[in-house]
């Protein structure tokens, strides 16, 4: 019997000319395109085609990868017979999750996670920050590369993204000698990343605070579907707490590994990456290689998928 979880990417994962095929074939991703551009008051899918300086600034990239998530989503919900036992998302992916689950509404989520990139941009605007890839070691030995380096500043692990792969976050000086110390202790790579935005770090909290007010005024009901969180890896079903979980999301570290190993504890078999892109797919087959793992990143994947669900 097939229990399926789904997943959704979050930053990082965007690329100009995104759905581009989809566009053509789907009257969901015209819809839904037609209402984030309502929601937001600037045109969503234009940037996505044409203008990659500004897909790549966080306050676009948020809304962007939200949007092109819930649009697979819709079409997988349609056009297909899958039936989703929990869902999680890659950080920004969690409010693509509590969308998918009818736990927030899709306009609000859209400005929420507008909101959130702004934040997270101008918490950070008079230092030099950084995040960085470290792989090929295990997490205690970078979380022991952060307490040594936190001398040069704030520096600590961000994304437990999978076995050997974490990423680190703060500091621009700080993050730079932690990739040092990482080489040393004999990481494969220890790669400063293309990102503005020191994410899932202390430096963030500044704009959580600011975050929690807007939170505050929107209506989050009970997800219709299981939700696993980033900061904790459970599914909550108070109002209170879904909040709660995601503003601590703003800067703790997004467990990703736990929350796949987690899935496989609770019989998961089949896990579908909903979104342009199959970046949580590649990860995720590094953390448990037994189950299943699908994409939606072109039309293409999306009807292999569909051909398997039926079979």
């Amino acid at each position: 019997m097939t229990h399926t979880a789904i997943v959704f990417p979050g930053q990082g994962s965007q690329k100009i000319g995104m759905l581009s095929d989809y566009y053509q074939q789907f009257d969901e991703v015209r819809k839904t395109f037609a209402e984030a551009n309502d929601t937001l008051q600037f045109d969503l899918w234009e940037i996505i085609q044409n203008d990659e300086e500004k897909l790549n600034k966080t306050e676009y990239t948020q809304p962007a990868i939200l949007a092109a998530s819930i649009a697979i989503w819709r079409i997988l919900s349609i056009h297909s017979n899958t039936q989703a036992n929990v869902l999680a998302g890659h950080s920004l992916g969690e409010y693509s999750a509590l969308c998918a689950a009818n736990g927030i509404q899709f306009s609000d989520a859209l400005k929420l996670v507008q909101l959130r990139g702004q934040l997270m941009q101008s918490a950070v605007t008079d230092k030099a920050c950084a995040m960085s890839a470290i792989l090929g070691l295990t997490n205690e030995q970078v979380i022991e590369c952060c307490n040594t380096a936190n001398d040069m500043g704030i520096v600590e692990p961000a994304n437990f993204n999978s076995q050997g792969q974490v990423v680190i976050s703060g500091e621009l000086q700080a993050v730079e000698r932690a990739n040092e110390i990482a080489k040393k202790m004999g990481a494969k790579r220890a790669q400063i990343l293309p990102v503005s935005v020191p994410s899932h770090c202390s430096l963030m909290k500044e704009a959580a605070k600011k975050f929690a007010i807007a939170l505050d005024k929107i209506n989050i009901k009970k997800p219709e579907i299981k939700v696993l969180h980033n900061y904790d890896v459970v599914s909550h079903t108070d109002v209170k707490e879904i909040k709660h979980t995601l503003i601590k999301q703003l800067y703790c570290p997004v467990k990703w590994t736990q929350t796949i190993e987690q899935m496989a504890k609770d019989g998961i078999n089949t896990v579908i990456e909903c979104g342009a892109s199959k970046v949580l797919t590649g990860l995720n087959k590094r953390i448990i290689k037994e189950l299943n793992y699908y994409d939606t990143s072109t039309v293409d994947t999306f009807e292999k998928l569909i051909e398997q669900v039926k079979a």
